[in-house]
């Protein structure tokens, strides 16, 4: 048997999707006969409803084998090089460099954006792996390892739920500026259907399966040898999804040969510049940041 004290980092999630992220080798069958058998035991009474939702303070008790607890995770400091640019009891917004992954990959599994903010944060004492269950800081949107710019990141479980449904609500604008290829109109909105086969993103007109739809709008500011300046509002959020539809429309972004652009002048010439929160509800836990634009400039505008 393992007792857990829910704290608020764990409060406000299902009984069920809490013993999941706390028991990840437990297979969802046996989970679920627990729940049945009198396994999990809440607040000293037999809880058979995986749908119940913690609360702060809450007693948990859990009669599964030790084989499937999670061994403790290792945390592994390494040196925070953030470029911050706004920064709360709840979020960071940090200005991420070209080259850096968001998430560990089988390229990069160390010094990652997200371990520079779990660094950050423990540095600060903001965040101490040993005291947390099933938590840890986490991005809520994310960039291309060669896409720099702004990522939005939480610092606890309730920020973290919230700006997820804000971002799903586009309640957060999100805004980039790119340099491409050629002389596009000066201003547009381009909508189509992608799908992603062999990590490559293609664009069609036509709904088919597994298809989901995009939309952003663009703006040309400056043009010269060549090349557009362009400033970009992502109203979806699709991987590639920039980089695909212009070059469906004949105008890759400068430097992405992975979708026919070249490399002369620039490398992948895409920056996140902007987010915007236009907060429906500004009496929740983050509606302070309703009508809060946060901005930066793209290193390739200079050229222009």
């Amino acid at each position: 048997m393992r007792e857990f004290i829910i704290h608020k980092n764990d409060a406000g999630q299902r009984l069920d999707k809490f013993i999941i992220k706390l028991m990840p080798k437990l297979p969802k069958s046996m989970l679920y006969k627990g729940l049945r058998k009198n396994c999990v035991r809440l607040n000293g009474k037999h809880a058979k409803d995986g749908a119940v939702y913690l609360e702060s303070g809450d007693v948990l008790r859990l009669y599964f084998k030790d084989e499937f607890f999670e061994s403790e995770k290792e945390f592994k400091y390494i040196e925070p090089n953030l470029d911050i640019a706004y920064e709360d009891g709840n979020i960071l917004i940090i200005n991420k460099a070209v080259g850096v992954a968001a998430h560990p990959d089988g390229h990069n599994k160390d010094g990652t954006l997200i371990d520079m903010v779990k660094s950050y944060l423990y540095m600060k004492n903001e965040y101490n792996p040993k005291s947390e269950q099933t938590f840890s800081p986490a991005l809520c949107n994310r960039l291309d390892r060669n896409t720099g710019g702004l990522v939005i990141a939480a610092k606890n479980a309730a920020a973290l739920r919230e700006m997820n449904e804000r971002i799903k609500k586009r309640e957060v604008r999100k805004f980039y500026k790119a340099v491409v290829e050629g002389y596009p109109k000066r201003e547009g909105r381009l909508e189509g259907f992608i799908s992603r086969r062999d990590k490559i993103t293609s664009v069609s007109q036509d709904s088919k399966t597994g298809a989901r739809a995009v939309s952003l709008d663009y703006r040309v500011i400056s043009q010269k040898n060549g090349y557009s300046l362009v400033e970009i509002e992502l109203h979806t959020g699709r991987t590639h999804q920039i980089r695909a539809q212009f070059s469906d429309i004949g105008h890759p972004l400068a430097g992405d040969t992975k979708y026919g652009g070249h490399g002369d002048m620039f490398r992948q010439a895409l920056w996140s510049v902007g987010v915007k929160f236009d907060l429906k509800d500004s009496n929740s836990a983050l509606g302070y940041l309703n009508g809060m634009e946060i901005t930066t400039a793209a290193p390739f505008e200079k050229e222009f």
